[in-house]
């Protein structure tokens, strides 16, 4: 018995019709065609309907995928996650050929730029306690937007009020000239590890991680924390860098201290990348320093918000997630509104006013650090909402400052995002009306930050009118 025989035909069941059901290595498909001749030219006749409700299936397949992937771009348009929002960056090849621009970017307009070290109201007499931030006053913070070739402003880090590192950090930072640096404050992230980053960048770079102690006992808890013979703590490339003695209530605030005024601890830090804690970075830093600022001679780069232009969009939406104290968030807007601050416009002076400060990539110059003082000045008079307060400081710097706003989609493929390990929330997030912060609710009141919001301003913010905000995004 042939092969196809035994395959085909079980034993005992075939006729006494040769032609019609002898199976054999010339017609393998006489079990199919009586006719050898049939078999040569009829099989895709005889097999074509067999294929009509496949065709059907195919076609119903393919709608449903063509559902799936329009509903799939329809959420990730409205999604915050990294991966489906990212778009190619037109990144540098390698690393090693990279060119590193010599000496630094020139200071055109701010030459020399010092800082108040000392609390004056304080010194004075009074009651007060002083504060990291210093106690400005109205008509000081008016005059720190004129841009003079020598200036002297507020910039935090008043003496003996916090945020101060060990000696052996300082000794470490010392030789930092290149600095990717991010922050955990409140025990609310652990240390991401970067991946893709060339060798090159690993001896150039230092990878310094700003944490409070209540962050550096969880991390402790949490994951392998190496020390070296110096007194170094490390997880992986991560340098840990105690900020001891937080000087401000809110842990938001804290963490814009390493965030915006990186050059206040870093002195000798010429370009720096500012990462937020839950985030993986995942691109060589020497390439996105080539990407955003050597290509096009910036020395501040920032990527838009996905959903936000406005900053009454951003203060709308802050209040609608709990992001502080919606009082608070109005009258900050109000005394904006007051001094000028006008809702954003297409074919404006800026692609948007509001940012996405999670990555921040800078040149340290006298502008470029002024800039950051003045930001972080607002943060602390004000809510700790910096993304509030950018816009507002672009705008009082009349467009002498140039920065690179680039797309939020190429933010997007700079990262991996992770969740935070808890969800942050403090009680005056929750404040719907400024009466709730009177009697037992004045607890909720920060004592060492906002003050500007608690101290009478010199203008009628009765008269401003905030602009009317049309939610654009279920995300927003």
């Amino acid at each position: 018995m042939g092969i196809y025989e035994d395959l085909f035909v079980k034993k005992g069941s075939r006729t006494q019709n040769p032609v019609n059901h002898t199976l054999s290595a010339t017609n393998p498909l006489a079990w199919i065609y009586p006719s050898p001749a049939l078999g040569r030219y009829r099989p895709l006749h005889s097999i074509r309907p067999l294929f009509r409700p496949t065709r059907l299936c195919s076609r119903i397949l393919w709608m449903l995928l063509t559902l799936i992937a329009l509903l799939f771009h329809v959420w990730s348009c409205q999604s915050s996650v990294s991966f489906f929002s990212g778009c190619p960056i037109p990144l540098s090849k390698d690393p090693d050929k990279i060119v590193i621009p010599k000496g630094r970017t020139p200071d055109d307009i701010v030459k020399d730029l010092s800082y108040v070290m000392e609390d004056e109201l304080w010194n004075n007499g009074s009651q007060r306690s002083p504060l990291f931030g210093g106690h400005q006053n109205w008509s000081q913070r008016e005059e720190s937007f004129k841009l003079k070739s020598t200036m002297k402003v507020h910039c935090g880090f008043i003496h003996n009020n916090g945020a101060e590192m060990a000696p052996s950090d300082i000794k470490y930072v010392k030789k930092c000239r290149f600095v990717v640096t991010s922050g955990i404050f409140d025990g609310y992230d652990i240390p991401q590890q970067p991946s893709n980053i060339s060798l090159r960048s690993k001896k150039l770079f230092c990878f310094l991680m700003v944490v409070d102690e209540i962050s550096l006992t969880f991390i402790m808890q949490n994951v392998t924390v190496k020390e070296d013979g110096h007194g170094g703590k490390w997880v992986g490339i991560w340098r840990l860098v105690l900020l001891k003695y937080s000087p401000y209530d809110e842990p938001r605030r804290n963490g814009k201290i390493p965030k915006i005024l990186l050059h206040r601890l870093f002195p000798q830090a010429q370009y720096s990348i500012w990462i937020d804690g839950k985030m993986e970075l995942i691109v060589d830093p020497l390439l996105i320093l080539e990407r955003y600022l050597w290509r096009g001679k910036y020395t501040f780069a920032i990527a838009q918000h996905k959903h936000h232009h406005s900053i009454y969009e951003e203060a709308d939406a802050n209040k609608r997630r709990k992001r502080y104290a919606r009082p608070l968030i109005d009258l900050h807007m109000k005394i904006y509104g007051y001094e000028g601050m006008e809702s954003w416009k297409p074919g404006g002076k800026t692609i948007s006013d509001v940012p996405e400060a999670a990555i921040i990539i800078r040149e340290h110059t006298a502008m470029s650090n002024l800039f950051s003082c003045l930001w972080f000045n607002e943060v602390d008079l004000f809510t700790p909402r910096d993304q509030l307060s950018f816009g507002y400081v672009v705008y009082r710097l009349g467009g002498l400052f140039k920065f690179y706003m680039f797309p939020n989609c190429e933010y997007n493929s700079l990262f991996v995002l992770h969740p935070h390990t808890r969800e942050h929330s403090s009680a005056v997030e929750w404040v719907k009306n400024i009466t709730e912060l009177d009697g037992k609710g004045s607890r909720m009141k920060e004592r060492r930050g906002g003050l500007g919001l608690w101290t009478p301003y010199p203008g009628n913010l009765d008269s401003v009118v905030l602009p009317s905000v049309a939610r654009t995004s279920k995300a927003g």
